[in-house]
């Protein structure tokens, strides 16, 4: 597919995902919410890919909605006929538009590195909560703006951002509407790694070289939808038995035989199995609309 907002390359076993509108911060649009659609979609249909890396063109990462349409830019009654179909839910509600790209982030098969280069804005910053692992640019700056925008957290971040920074922080950063550098973010939890600007691309490269080199492609996968589904399970006891389905159901694998294999060896493993045809039906599924939404 050609792209127009966003860069799209794949290198290596890596997709790269460039946020591309750099004279505007790289802020957020329509468009740019339907090419992130159709590049995960690729990336899961993609066997090559491995692991993903999310950046922004220029000195920013993406500085939040594109405020182009002045007052009426979140008046969904102004937007025509935009939303049809999967944009709205059940009851004709017209769905969050960077929670769609969340959502489908989330579900996205392959591990997913934020490589966070400047001003990460409202939804410049809540598009990056369900990705796995963020790193960022010690210039970066974040923002959950909303409240300062007159509407509300979206892109699902009610979910994500209590479970990754704990409901206190999370409520801190959420009703102040505040804009915080990337020390802060780093304390608060919110990114692993503050880098120099020279060295982010290179630190989100070369975790995704380690675990495309390293690392069964359907065991990640599996183990991706295991970890972010439990997050919400009710029990421990519940996580055990989608652990117990997924040790019975790869235990026995080319893959798993593979990779015992080749550490008697002392050699690199070759794992043969492929995400798209060999995922096990055990493997916790993440719809993106379920019954009634």
């Amino acid at each position: 597919m050609s792209y127009t907002e966003i860069r799209y390359e794949v290198a290596d076993g890596v997709a790269t995902i460039t946020l591309d509108r750099p004279a505007r911060m790289n802020a957020y649009t329509y468009v740019m919410r339907g090419e992130l659609l159709s590049a995960f979609d690729e990336i899961d249909a993609d066997d090559s890919v491995r692991a993903v890396v999310v950046t922004g063109a220029g000195r920013a990462f993406c500085a939040g909605a594109d405020l182009g349409g002045g007052g009426a830019t979140f008046d969904k009654s102004q937007q025509g006929d935009m939303f049809a179909g999967d944009d709205l839910l059940a009851d004709g509600t017209p769905r969050d538009g960077g929670g769609t790209v969340a959502l489908r982030i989330a579900r996205c098969l392959k591990p997913v590195i934020g490589a966070v280069n400047g001003a990460a804005v409202g939804v410049g910053v809540t598009m990056t909560l369900p990705m796995d692992v963020r790193f960022c640019a010690d210039t970066a700056k974040f923002g959950f703006v909303f409240a300062r925008r007159g509407i509300v957290t979206e892109a699902a971040s009610s979910w994500f951002l209590p479970r990754l920074v704990g409901i206190s922080q999370a409520m801190e950063w959420a009703a102040t509407g505040r804009v915080f550098p990337a020390p802060e973010a780093l304390s608060g939890g919110l990114v692993s790694r503050v880098l120099p600007p020279g060295e982010l691309l290179p630190a989100a490269y070369e975790l995704a070289r380690e675990i495309a080199d390293n690392t069964s492609a359907v065991s990640v996968a599996a183990i991706r939808r295991l970890m972010w589904s439990g997050l919400s399970v009710a029990s421990p006891w519940e996580a055990h038995a989608a652990d117990s389905r997924l040790m019975t159901a790869l235990g026995g694998s080319p893959d798993a035989a593979e990779g015992v294999t080749s550490f008697l060896e002392k050699r690199p493993a070759i794992f043969p199995m492929r995400v798209a045809g060999d995922l096990p039906a055990e493997v916790p599924s993440w719809p993106d609309r379920p019954a009634g939404l």
